[in-house]
Formats: structure tokens, C-alpha cells, sequence
């Protein structure tokens, strides 16, 4: 006989509780034994008559309440409807879900009944965190009580030939199984949750399941089993033909015990008595009522747990995958616990009790007009349908999955208050301008989904196979399989051009996109999608094919960038900006790889930008990810023909059946931008300063994005010669250099500016330099800035417009700048200004996300107010929180503007950039700081690198390297204030104790290989040493950093790509 031994060596290593252990080796060994689990038909009687809920005549206690406990069960994930997370998260009608719903009931009972009563809920290691987490953002008072949560228990999957544990290598998730809700008292222990709750005074619990809505405390019911003094009451309801195949209850011949009998607990030959629903009348609601003082007496009697029948399940380890090993699933029921309470009962309770969603029929129903809503938040019958509900019947082939009825519903939930019966065979397409009567039967035998007919459709059988379909907007289906790396970084996703142009590479992260947008809560059919890029190879048909599977997704009209251009700050500002409302964005797709290098043989990206303007939040693009992991299929309209992106103007197509159309316009792309832009800046001042006979400027767009913008801005706007704006032409290998705004890429505008690679002056052989010279990366969100022959470090950058941001219309007429944030890498100077000007100051990660949620504190989550704000990174981004982007061309004109504001008088000489930079130096002292990137390292090696320094910052902190001590060694870790979410691992911090520091990152933003990037910053307040020249300013730190990395050995050099 099989040992349970390495059943139980595995549990206690996965630090599963005994009495949890202890239940599972008493089903265990029903197993090994050869019990089946069968209760035979000739072992026991039909139940007869019980006590009818609506006859109870009893005053009720209010007083009892005080010694109850209300426990729902949401350990489901809905597998069998086709979901993934917690079912409870289920939209059930209009926007509430399960949960919501549930949560309402709690505060309603609580406010009628004028007592706080407790409520718990028994999560699974699948739903935990999606529930907590809805619960936290919507209830915070519910989610903040102590004792809310109960963990069920896990068990291991056995093989279902030698009953040891099985095993899945590709996840070892797989190899876990929920143990059924008879779980419960096992947790109930294990947890510490019932001798928490006897010692609370607490007599009394109610349990039911989170997905049926009717189950709330009722106080007669409490009452009566307060009264009749039971130990354990189940509550059922009458068997109707459509519960034939379900559970019953009966009494045991042989000690006259109340039990369950389920289907698998069913021999073949007793089938046919099985579902008499005249012979065995009452089936569990798993609405249940139990003595918590008793319980604890039948666990103490048993050591533990209580002996619950087994039922056993034949599946796969793997759910997804029917070659993988087969196994058996052992679980055990709640209501099966009424064989082991003495003195247990039953009651009859009316079906508004009982209204489980298990199918997607259920589903259809309750999102229907056929159910209301009451000031209860309890789902009833609409007095409409005449006491009876109607009957539906999907096609269990093609709607046994939540996402196809959702598909199915799209225009909106038919109505059904008036139909007595419907019946659907194939794929269909509802809407909610259709209204159901009588008895209605559809069927559809072509393999497109049909519209059926809107307006009222009665008493009839249509055969809707050959009705027209939607033609051009017809979606097919793709198979798919998941492709290995496609998890999105801090900026999207970003590979090699060869890779994206594969198969299927970008379209299953486009659909897997477009599904965790849909999960997210967004209806794509309302509202608008962006789609442009910064014009790099590839980009013209991979927005063709974003507009096919938006389509086929469901998106009804798209703004896409004339010629497929789009900067990165553009599109945030046309999300947030364009109208009409009704028209708004509710996302877009970028398509860029920011300042990597563009063509062929270069590098491709795509990322998602959600309705606030900003980049994908770190929940969506993990499950973005997760869903890159399983995908199967994707959708594409392969029949609607190629837009003409090379023109603005407006296409519309049409469904063959009139249903439905799609308005895909090509919009002008520097357009929003600019309109935002002249509403931030004074133009005229600005203009008046490029006017000056002393002043002239050069931009450089490096054949990016922003060339049109630049254009637009200082030719169109401000009426500058066309000379002004250098490289301005996009190309889709940025003409073979690397658009990337610093001192080493920027060649041609450096050597301008009389500059070399490292900053330093050059000889220029007489030739005149510009006042100022700007430029930008591939996508127009970085930017570079430079005097006549002077370069101004992105981090001097922020703390100067931090220092003048009263110069700028947009902040002084909202009060003044409240509000400063930085990377972490970046240096310290904006944290001078930010304590001298009393602005909140903040240090985030690397990733523009956690400036979004700053800015959006409180439009989205209620709290503090930080805007006007401004914020930057190290990597030559800088913006404020007129978008929710980096803006390249927002700090061109931030400059341009603190430079009118101190140039007003044209009468006077000019005040440059280096005079700005140098005032600004003399009183906040300098932050002399560098950063060497180490591009296209082996990342085995930098990731050894980066998990050696991690593993020492305890022994490193204290160390002396020279004339540096390190104060503190860290790995950096965030808080964040707005949303209390943490980010680990984000670069390894050497602290001196001097001020100085030395950071360490890995960057997630390149096509391929790694980057290493150093940053090394030495703060120096006395004025007698703010004209060094950085390297010999940072010569001796920098040698120190290399010691402390090790780079040489890891990585096998010691020399950068670049130096900024």
C-alpha cells in the first residue's frame, strides 16, 4: 500500500499546517485503501419533510449578532468558466462584481442592524492577493480589519498510479491543487482562526460561496438555529429538474445520520435514483450554519481535523496540457461535515437563497434585466418575469468560457425579462437593442458568429446560417503558442527588428495586450486607440497590424499618427488632451525603441500607455507577460484592407450586416502636442528672446520623431528659419546614427556647440557657435541642452527649471511649483533647490511610471496634491506633469523660457546658459557627477556582477577605499507614498560619508545584451572649486567604483561605451 510519507514530507516542506496535513492523510488513506467514495443507493433513505424557512414564526435576537461570524468562501478561481483569477472579481452587473457586491451586502447589514459584524473571507494562494488588493482600492475600511483573510490550505496532486506526489518541471505550481471547500475547518485550525474567534465570544458562523449573491445572514434563520440549539444546519432547496445532476441530501440506514451524497459519490447503476427528484427532494445550497463550540469538540475528538468523505478527481498535472502526467485531485465538501455533527439539521430556504453562477448561462441571466439589484445589493428576480426565471440554454461548446459570451455581449446584454425560454446553437452576436419574448430558439451552423436581429424577437426559431456577417470586420482566429522573452520592461517591450518581424511575435503580445487590457476593466469599444511610433524600420506595418487586431478586439476607432509618427510626449498629450469627450483615448500603442539604434539589423519596440496619458502601471504589463505564457490564439480582421497613413483624413468601414463600424482617422501628429505646449509657455517672450540680434539656436532631432514637432514649434510657431532645426527629417534607421541625446551620439550638434565627447571646449577655428543647442532622441522624449560651448548635465537641467519653474506660465499661474522628483541615480542637485524653495521632494526607481503615480496622487487615488510638479532622470529625461511622459521638447522650451525671463531687457548683454548654470552653481553649491554605460555586456556576467555586490553591501558598509568611507552599502528599495506599492532590486547604492555616492544598475531597456550603467556623483559647496573639470573632479571616486564592481572580471573590461 502506498506510503503517505513523502506526501507528508512535502506538505511540512512547504510549510503546510498539521491539521491541514492530518485531514489530508485521512483522505489519503480512503484512497490507498480502495474506498471509492461510493455511497451505494441500498445504504440509505430519501430525506423526508423538513422545516420550511418561510414558516419559521420566531422573534428575532438582534443580541445573537454579537456572537456571529460571517465567512465567505473565495478560493475559486472559475477555471471551468475559463477565468484565471479570483471568480469573486467576476462582473456580475453593470460594473459591480461578486466582491463588490458582497462588500456592499456586509455595510448594508451593518448599518441596518446597527453593529460592526464580522465578516471573513477564505482565500486560496491563487486569489489572496487579486482580492485583497480589489478590496484595499475600493473598501479600504473592510480591507484594513483584522482578521479578514483565511488562507485555505493546498494539497499535492498524486499520480494516479503510484499516489506520490507529482511532479511538473515547467511549473512547479502545477503540482498544487485547492483540497476543496472542506478545507474550511481544517483552515479554521491551522490558521488560528477558531480558537481566535470562541476566545472573541464568537458562537456562531454562517458560510456560504462568494459567487452566490442570495446567501446573506439572515436574522430569523439565525435566530431559529440559535433556538433549536443544532450543532450544524444546512440549508437546501427543493430539486427541480435542472439540479437532477447535482448533490442531495439523505440519512444514513445504518446510524440514521443526515449526510451528503454528490454525483461522484454516485455508482453508475444507481444513476436513474440518483436524479429522482420526487424520491430525493433536497439538494445543499452550501449555505451552512455551524456551532463554532462544537466543531471545536469534533476536532479536538478526531486530533485535529474532521474525517470528511473523499472525492476523488482524474485530471492532468498540468491543467493546459492533457499529454502531462495523470494524477488524481482528492478533495472533500463542506455540507459532507453534517455526517459528523450529532444533532445536525436541515432547512428549506426559497431559491433567492440560492443563486450561484456556475455556467455562462447563470452569467447571461444575471447580467440580464431578468435580475435586479435591490437597496440590499442582493440579486432578485425582476417582478417582470412573473416569479419564474427564464431558461437559457448557450451552445455548451461555444459559451463554456466567460470571454466568448463576453465576445457574444459586446454591444450589450439582450433583454430577457419577457422571455420564457432561450435556447442558442452556435455563434451569435447580442446586443442589448434586442428584446427576448416567449420561447426563442437560434441556431447558427456557419462558423462566423451572426447578429441576431434587433427589436423584439418572439415565440420564434431562427436559423441565422445564412444571414449576412460582418464582412471586412470579421475577426479571424489565429493559432498561436507562447514565445519565450516577452516580458516588458520599464519602457515596453524591445528587441531586435529580426525577432518582431517573426510570426506571430508581434501579434501575440499585441492580443495578449489587448486581453489584460480587457481584464483590466476598460471597454475598448468605447473611447478611442492611439497607434504611432518614432518612424523606425517596421513601424508602417506593424501599426497595420495593431489597426486589424484592434478590430478584431473589438476597438471601434483608432487615431493613428500621419505617416505612423507619433512622439512618445505627443501621445500622451492626445490621450489626455483630444477630444470630444465622447472620442477620448483609452489607450495607445507606441511603437519605438526610445534612443536604441533603428533598421534592420537594430532594434524594434512597442509599448502600452493606459487613459491617464502614462506607461502601462506594473500590474498591467505583468499580466501582459503572464498572458505571453499560455496564449493560444490570437484575432486579426485578416479581410479589412491596409489604411493610407501617408495622409490625414478620416476611413470608415462597415459590417456586411449593418451592425457595426469602425472610424480609423489619421491625425495630424504634432497637432495636440503644440496646442498643449503654447498653453505652458509664453510663445511671444520666448519668440522676442529668438529674435535678439545676440541669440541663435540649433535643434537637432537626429532624423527622430521630433522633427515635425521641432518644425512645428520654432518654424510654424515662432517663425524661425528652417535652419533652425538640424536632422529634422525622420528616417527609420535614424540614417544610420544612434539617436540618443548625449555627448556621444549628439556628434554633430557637440562639435556645433564647440564641444567634444567629454564636454570640453574645442577649438572652433573662428566659426560662430550658437547661444544654445538642444537635442533629441529617436521618440522626442529626451533631450540634451548646451550652451555656446558648455554642456548641461541632465541632472543640472532639473534643479535649474526646478529653481526658475516661477519663470514658466504654467506653474506660476497655479501657484508656484509644489512638487520635485528625481530617479535615484540622478544626482542631488534638485534636492538643494527642493529644501531651499520647500517643494516635496522625491527619490524614485528608474521608470517614468513612478513619477505618473505622483503626479496622479490625487485625480486617481485621493491623496495628497503634488502638482505642479516637475520631474527628471539622470538619462536625459525631463518633464512636468503636463503630461505623463518624459518631454524632450518641453525642456527645449523650459530653457528657451528662463532664458527670456532673465534676458527681458534687450538692451543688456546676454545672460547665457553658462551663466545660468554658474549663478545657480555659486548658490547651491555643485554636484559634479558622471555616469559610464557598459553596453552590450554578457548579462550572465553583469548579473553576477550586480548579485555579488548585493550579497555584500552588510560587509561593505563601513569600509574605507581611500580617502572614501562608505556609510551605507544598500540595494535601493521603494516605497512608493501614493500607492504603497515596493520596488526591490532597483541599483545597488555605495553611500560615502562625505555625501558622495556610487550607484550600480542593470538596464532593462536595451534590444539586447546588457547595459551597465555606473553612476558616480561628489558634491562640492565651496565656490573656490566649482571650475574642475569633471573627470578630475571624480578621477579617485571613480577608480574606487571600479574596485568595488569588479567589472574587469565579470564583464572583461573596464573601459565605457559611453560617458555622460
Amino acid at each position: 500500500m502506498a506510503s503517505f510519507e513523502p506526501v507528508r514530507a512535502k506538505m511540512v516542506a512547504e510549510g503546510i499546517n498539521e491539521s491541514a496535513i492530518s485531514a489530508f492523510e485521512s483522505t489519503f488513506q480512503s484512497l490507498v485503501s480502495g474506498n471509492t467514495g461510493i455511497i451505494p443507493e441500498s445504504t440509505i433513505t430519501p430525506v423526508p419533510d423538513l422545516i420550511n424557512a418561510d414558516s419559521i414564526t420566531v422573534e428575532t435576537d438582534a443580541a445573537l449578532l454579537k456572537e456571529t461570524v460571517v465567512l465567505k468562501l473565495n478560493g475559486g478561481l472559475g477555471t471551468g468558466m475559463g477565468l484565471d483569477k479570483a471568480k469573486s472579481l467576476l462582473k456580475v452587473k453593470g460594473d459591480d462584481t461578486f466582491l463588490d457586491l458582497t462588500a456592499k451586502q456586509v455595510e448594508k447589514m451593518r448599518a441596518d442592524y446597527g453593529f460592526n459584524v464580522k465578516f471573513m473571507l477564505m482565500n486560496s494562494f491563487s486569489t489572496s492577493t487579486d482580492t485583497l488588493d480589489f478590496l484595499g482600492e475600493k473598501y479600504p475600511s473592510l480591507a484594513g480589519e483584522t482578521g479578514l483573510e483565511m488562507m485555505q490550505n493546498k494539497v499535492p496532486k498524486l499520480d494516479a498510479t503510484t499516489f506520490e506526489p507529482a511532479t511538473c518541471k515547467k511549473d512547479v505550481s502545477n503540482e498544487w491543487c485547492p483540497p476543496g471547500h472542506g478545507d474550511l475547518y481544517a483552515a479554521l485550525v491551522g490558521s488560528g482562526s477558531l480558537d481566535a474567534l470562541l476566545e472573541g465570544g464568537f458562537k456562531y458562523m454562517f458560510v456560504s460561496n462568494s459567487d452566490n449573491l442570495g446567501a446573506t445572514l439572515d436574522m430569523k434563520i439565525l435566530t431559529h438555529f440559535a433556538k433549536e440549539d443544532a450543532s450544524f444546519m444546512m440549508e437546501c432547496c427543493e430539486r427541480t429538474e435542472n439540479d437532477k445532476k447535482g448533490g442531495h441530501l439523505a440519512i444514513r440506514n445504518e446510524d440514521k445520520q443526515l449526510i451528503l451524497r454528490e454525483s461522484a459519490m454516485c455508482a453508475d447503476e444507481d444513476e436513474e435514483a440518483f436524479q429522482d427528484i420526487t424520491k430525493h427532494r433536497f439538494f445543499n445550497t452550501n449555505n451552512l450554519w455551524v456551532r463554532l463550540d462544537k466543531l471545536k469538540e469534533i476536532i479536538d475528538k478526531y486530533g485535529g481535523f474532521i474525517p470528511l468523505p473523499m472525492i476523488k478527481n482524474s485530471k492532468t498535472v498540468d491543467p493546459k496540457d492533457d499529454s502531462s502526467q495523470k494524477v488524481v485531485q482528492l478533495e472533500t465538501a463542506m455540507g459532507a461535515a453534517i455526517e459528523c455533527f450529532s444533532g445536525a439539521s436541515a432547512i428549506v430556504v426559497p431559491r433567492t437563497r440560492f443563486a450561484p453562477v456556475k455556467k455562462c448561462n447563470d452569467l447571461l441571466l444575471l447580467r440580464s434585466d431578468a435580475y435586479e439589484i435591490g437597496s440590499d445589493f442582493i440579486p432578485a428576480l425582476n417582478p417582470k418575469c412573473g416569479g419564474v426565471a427564464p431558461v437559457i440554454s448557450l451552445d455548451s461548446k461555444k459559451y463554456k468560457l466567460v470571454g466568448k459570451l463576453e465576445e457574444a455581449t459586446a454591444e450589450g446584454i439582450p433583454s430577457l425579462v419577457q422571455c420564457k425560454r432561450l435556447k442558442v446553437k452556435g455563434l451569435v452576436r447580442m446586443s442589448n437593442k434586442t428584446t427576448f419574448v416567449g420561447d426563442v430558439s437560434i441556431e447558427n451552423s456557419s462558423t462566423e458568429a451572426k447578429l441576431i436581429p434587433t427589436g423584439t424577437v418572439a415565440d420564434t426559431k431562427l436559423d441565422l446560417t445564412d444571414a449576412p456577417g460582418l464582412g471586412p470586420l470579421k475577426a479571424t482566429i489565429i493559432s498561436s503558442a507562447p514565445i519565450a522573452g516577452q516580458k516588458p520592461g520599464t519602457s515596453g517591450l524591445r528587441k531586435k527588428t529580426k525577432e518582431f518581424i517573426k510570426e506571430h511575435y508581434l501579434n501575440n503580445f499585441v492580443q495578449s495586450t489587448f486581453d489584460a487590457i480587457k481584464e483590466s476593466g476598460t471597454n475598448v469599444s468605447e473611447g478611442s486607440l492611439v497607434v504611432g511610433g518614432d518612424g523606425r524600420y517596421f513601424n508602417p506595418e506593424a501599426i497595420q497590424t495593431i489597426i486589424k487586431m484592434g478590430v478584431a478586439n473589438g476597438v471601434k476607432r483608432f487615431w493613428i499618427g500621419k505617416d505612423g509618427l507619433l512622439s512618445t510626449p505627443a501621445v500622451s498629450a492626445i490621450i489626455r488632451e483630444k477630444g470630444p469627450v465622447w472620442q477620448k483615448a483609452f489607450g495607445a500603442f507606441i511603437l519605438t525603441a526610445s534612443h536604441n539604434p533603428g533598421g534592420p539589423e537594430e532594434d524594434f519596440g512597442i509599448k502600452y500607455n493606459c487613459e491617464n496619458g502614462g506607461p502601462a502601471p506594473e500590474k498591467l504589463t505583468n499580466t501582459i507577460y503572464e498572458n505571453t505564457t499560455t496564449i493560444k490564439e490570437y484575432k486579426m480582421c485578416c479581410e479589412l484592407p491596409d489604411i493610407d497613413i501617408t495622409s490625414a483624413g478620416q476611413n470608415t468601414f462597415s459590417s456586411d450586416d449593418g451592425s457595426s463600424s469602425v472610424t480609423i482617422e489619421v491625425i495630424d501628429s504634432t497637432e495636440a502636442h503644440v496646442a498643449l505646449l503654447k498653453t505652458i509657455f509664453d510663445f511671444d517672450a520666448i519668440k522676442a528672446l529668438l529674435e535678439r540680434e545676440d541669440f541663435s539656436m540649433v535643434y537637432d532631432s537626429m532624423h527622430g520623431v521630433n522633427g515635425p514637432y521641432a518644425k512645428a514649434v520654432f518654424v510654424d510657431e515662432l517663425g524661425q528659419a528652417e535652419s533652425t532645426c538640424v536632422n529634422a527629417v525622420p528616417k527609420d534607421d535614424f540614417n544610420g546614427g544612434h539617436a540618443d541625446p548625449n555627448l556621444t551620439y549628439a556628434k554633430e550638434l557637440v562639435a556645433t556647440m564647440g564641444l567634444d565627447k567629454k564636454g570640453a571646449k574645442i577649438d572652433v577655428g573662428g566659426k560662430a557657435i550658437p547661444s544654445f543647442g538642444a537635442a533629441a532622441d529617436g521618440d522626442g522624449d529626451r533631450n540634451m541642452i548646451l550652451g555656446s560651448q558648455f554642456f548641461v548635465t541632465p541632472s543640472d537641467s532639473l534643479a535649474v527649471i526646478a529653481a526658475y519653474a516661477d519663470s514658466i506660465p504654467f506653474f506660476k499661474a497655479q501657484g508656484g511649483l509644489k512638487g520635485v522628483a528625481r530617479s535615484m541615480p540622478t544626482s542631488g542637485a534638485v534636492d538643494l533647490v527642493a529644501k531651499d524653495l520647500n517643494f516635496d521632494l522625491f527619490e524614485t526607481p528608474t521608470g517614468w511610471k513612478y513619477f505618473g503615480n505622483l503626479m496622479d496622487s490625487k485625480d486617481i487615488y485621493g491623496g495628497k496634491d503634488y502638482t505642479p510638479f516637475i520631474c527628471g532622470e539622470e538619462s536625459f529625461g525631463t518633464g512636468s506633469n503636463h503630461v505623463r511622459e518624459k518631454d524632450g521638447i518641453w525642456a527645449v522650451l523650459a530653457w528657451l523660457q528662463i532664458l527670456a525671463s532673465v534676458n527681458a531687457d534687450a538692451s543688456k548683454s546676454l545672460v547665457s546658459v553658462e551663466d545660468i548654470v554658474r549663478n545657480h552653481w555659486a548658490k547651491y553649491g555643485r554636484n559634479y557627477y558622471c555616469r559610464w554605460d557598459f553596453e552590450g555586456m554578457d548579462k550572465e556576467g553583469a548579473t553576477a556582477m550586480m548579485d555579488i555586490m548585493r550579497s555584500e553591501t552588510t560587509s561593505n558598509t563601513g569600509k574605507v577605499c581611500g580617502k572614501y568611507t562608505i556609510a551605507t552599502a544598500d540595494d535601493f528599495t521603494y516605497v512608493d507614498p501614493v500607492d504603497g506599492s515596493v520596488a526591490k532590486k532597483q541599483g545597488i547604492r555605495f553611500l560615502m560619508s562625505d555625501g558622495s555616492r556610487i550607484v550600480f544598475r542593470l538596464s532593462g531597456t536595451a534590444g539586447s545584451g546588457a547595459t551597465v550603467r555606473m553612476y558616480i556623483e561628489q558634491y562640492e559647496p565651496s565656490k573656490d572649486k566649482l571650475d574642475m573639470s569633471v573627470s578630475d573632479a571624480l578621477s579617485e571616486l571613480c577608480k574606487v567604483a571600479l574596485e568595488l564592481c569588479d567589472i574587469k572580471t565579470f564583464c572583461g573590461t573596464e573601459t565605457p561605451t559611453v560617458i555622460t
